[in-house]
């Protein structure tokens, strides 16, 4: 294991061989104990750890069975209890923020830590009341030797408002103060919180759920009270532990994965440099990038993105369903109000799909939430004396039956909410329909959002069959893509059906030329796990897209939609120049469309390949300074002496180039390509960022 000099340690290999750290997934045990009336007592905390001991088939540990992969809980802070161990005065609750940091090892470099950390809260208008000694016991716990040798140092630190402000600050305005502190640790230092809040409180690490209690002895001290426990058990799958990857976060804990999160990590990268501080964060964000920490699973990325839509001033089953929308697309009796929230939040940011139960809480309202195909199960039952349980499986406490006055299930795409302020389970329905009528959704979608179907037909040239053959050529078509792939496609609608075996070398071993998106083949899993059915499963099964400017994310408005909604991702030429020229009667303001031509002259080679991206790349960033919101990158004209540019090259070269320049979100990317002839093509070029792709030569 190597130790980072003044950072946390790294429990996980550096990138090697076919070892890389970014493939972080997980399916693990998640649980969750509250009192519906909000009463604060030892016994919610103890409920906790014992359903999370109850989940200990649940995670996993390595060939040392002492080393876990993670365990950890989150409850409200105990502020009584904070109180009797605290050698300082502290303010009223809500009023101070406590968390827990993951200190370098080495002395003097975790006392450098806590000064550096000091001096960053002063900046941000906070005092640091005291640091505490956190008390740990691994040998009592019987950590193993690979945990106790990744182990941080753990200290407790409380922040309070310093009193530079004008007025004092109130607790939403303290929880910011801290939330900006720590990415600022955390980017700054790096440092690691599992959590600095006002409201709650994390203890987790590498650890079997036995040893969590013991390894924190402030756990069994019976002053130690919350209103609700939220505990997880963590299984690594093809990942190493890590002390700061266990759960909960520092609003959610997760069971499941996130299968698009490569993508959701970039265009949350890209949207960065629109984001803009409302009233609630201050203006000036840059300090927070990245929102998404490298090297984090992606739990940890989803948490840290839910944490800002909610520092926004989102509430936390907004910013949830933002991100794990229910399947509405297909579902037209769904109710319009609610169809419509899902619609407008679609033009802000993309789900997060994956098979996942999402359980989340800001220390007042608890719940969870299931994806849309419901692939990760939740049951709940609520008792007599108003005790509330959601959990991954039956039996993590033993409840008496005649205890047990309401139970279910949860569902694809619905959320479980219990309110502890209102003392109650709040029903799906009720919270979605509350916040489908925060604001006007029907009113700005109908206003903003442009349907491909409602275009004017638009003239475009009708290729002449020895045209579309000598494209085909230049192209590498052989006669076998077209009889096999193409005539079935153009027959049925359907993608043909084969063998997924290949006894062809992979591309970066052939000794034949290959295209681009050969070389791409292993990013996409050839099974999952279980299988999807977009025939059978229509209703959660869905490809439509919109094309066209983002705005800012913490900043909803009638303009944040304005945009083009395409019901597939693949274009005919008959759509396509509906786009391109979307904007020559001048009743579609805003929503420029500018051609690109990706070619480059044969006789130059390489560096004339290279001069051509960098053309490109230069038009794209002119374009866009003129007003431009829609950019078509073509390779049609193509000549014997202009070839064109690999459509997945220039796609990704203007794509990363935008972002570079903070220009990305400005505008919608359509290639409009010669040689995307395949399903895994198309796949491709949506994912280094196109909106759709014409593959010109298929129509």
């Amino acid at each position: 294991m190597s130790i980072v000099p003044s950072r946390f340690p790294v429990e996980f290999p550096a990138k090697q061989g076919l070892y890389d750290p970014a493939n972080e997934h997980d399916a693990c045990g998640v649980a969750f104990v509250v009192d519906i009336k909000g009463r604060v007592s030892h016994d919610i905390v103890v409920s906790g750890i014992t359903a999370l001991r109850n989940l200990e088939h649940r995670g996993a540990a390595g060939s040392e069975v002492n080393s876990g992969d993670g365990a950890g809980i989150l409850v409200q802070v105990p502020d009584a209890f904070l109180r009797a161990v605290v050698p300082v005065s502290l303010p009223e609750v809500g009023h101070y923020a406590v968390g827990i940091a993951f200190l370098p090892t080495e002395p003097r470099a975790a006392a450098d830590a806590q000064i550096a950390f000091d001096a960053i809260a002063a900046q941000e208008g906070l005092a640091v009341l005291t640091w505490r000694e956190l008390p740990v016991d691994p040998a009592g716990a019987g950590v193993g030797p690979t945990a106790a040798a990744a182990m941080p140092v753990f200290r407790q630190v409380f922040l309070a408002d310093a009193g530079t402000a004008t007025a004092p600050l109130s607790p939403y305005a303290l929880e910011r103060r801290a939330f900006v502190t720590r990415k600022r640790a955390e980017h700054e230092l790096g440092l690691y919180f599992p959590s600095l809040s006002t409201r709650t409180v994390v203890y987790k690490g590498m650890l079997t759920t036995n040893q969590l209690e013991p390894f924190f002895p402030d756990l069994s001290d019976p002053r130690f009270a919350s209103a609700m426990a939220l505990v997880h058990s963590r299984f690594s799958t093809n990942t190493f532990p890590s002390w700061k990857l266990a759960h909960p976060y520092r609003y959610i804990a997760h069971n499941g994965e996130i299968n698009t999160v490569r993508g959701n990590r970039n265009w949350m990268r890209a949207r960065e440099a629109l984001l803009r501080g409302p009233d609630e964060l201050p203006d000036d964000l840059t300090r927070l990038f990245p929102i998404c920490e490298p090297g984090a699973s992606d739990s940890a990325s989803f948490d840290e993105v839910l944490e800002l839509l909610h520092m926004a001033g989102r509430s936390l089953p907004h910013a949830v369903l933002m991100m794990v929308p229910e399947a509405w697309e297909n579902a037209p009796a769904m109710d319009p109000a609610k169809r419509a929230f899902y619609e407008f939040h679609s033009a802000l940011i993309e789900p997060w799909d994956g098979p996942a139960c999402v359980t989340f809480t800001d220390g007042t309202q608890i719940g969870a939430v299931l994806d849309r195909n419901g692939l990760r199960p939740a049951r709940w039952w609520q008792t007599a004396d108003g005790i509330v349980v959601l959990a991954s499986e039956v039996g993590v406490l033993d409840i008496a039956p005649d205890q047990i006055v309401r139970r279910g299930r949860l569902q694809p795409g619905r959320m479980f909410l219990v309110d502890t302020a209102q003392g109650r389970i709040v029903e799906d329905d009720e919270i979605k329909a509350h916040l489908a009528d925060e604001h006007p959704y029907g009113e700005w979608l109908h206003a903003g959002l442009i349907r491909l179907e409602d275009l004017p037909e638009r003239d475009y040239l009708h290729p002449t069959h020895e045209s579309v053959l000598r494209r085909q050529q230049t192209f590498g078509y052989t006669e076998e893509e077209v009889r096999i792939l193409l005539r079935p496609m153009a027959g049925t609608g359907l993608e043909p059906i084969g063998s997924m075996g290949t006894d062809t070398p992979v591309a970066v071993l052939s000794e034949r030329p290959r295209m681009l998106f050969d070389y791409f083949s292993q990013l996409f899993a050839q099974v999952t796990n279980p299988p999807l059915d977009a025939i059978r499963e229509e209703l959660v099964t869905s490809l439509t897209g919109t094309i066209g400017p983002e705005q800012n994310l913490l900043d909803p408005t009638p303009s944040s939609c304005r945009q083009i909604t395409v019901p597939f991702p693949i274009l005919t030429n008959d759509e396509l120049a509906k786009i391109v020229h979307v904007n020559d009667d001048g009743d579609r303001a805003g929503l420029a469309a500018v051609n690109v031509r990706g070619l480059y002259p044969v006789a130059g080679g390489g560096d004339a390949l290279r001069d051509a991206l960098d053309r490109v790349r230069r038009e794209v960033s002119t374009a866009i300074a003129g007003g431009a919101r829609i950019i078509v990158l073509s390779d049609r004209e193509s000549t014997e002496q202009l070839a064109p540019i690999p459509s997945l090259l220039m796609t990704a070269a203007v794509h990363h180039h935008l972002i570079r320049e903070k220009t990305r979100t400005r505008v919608g990317l359509v290639v409009e390509s010669g040689d995307a002839r395949e399903v895994h093509h198309v796949a491709l070029l949506i994912g280094y960022g196109a909106a759709a792709v014409n593959p010109y030569l298929a129509f």
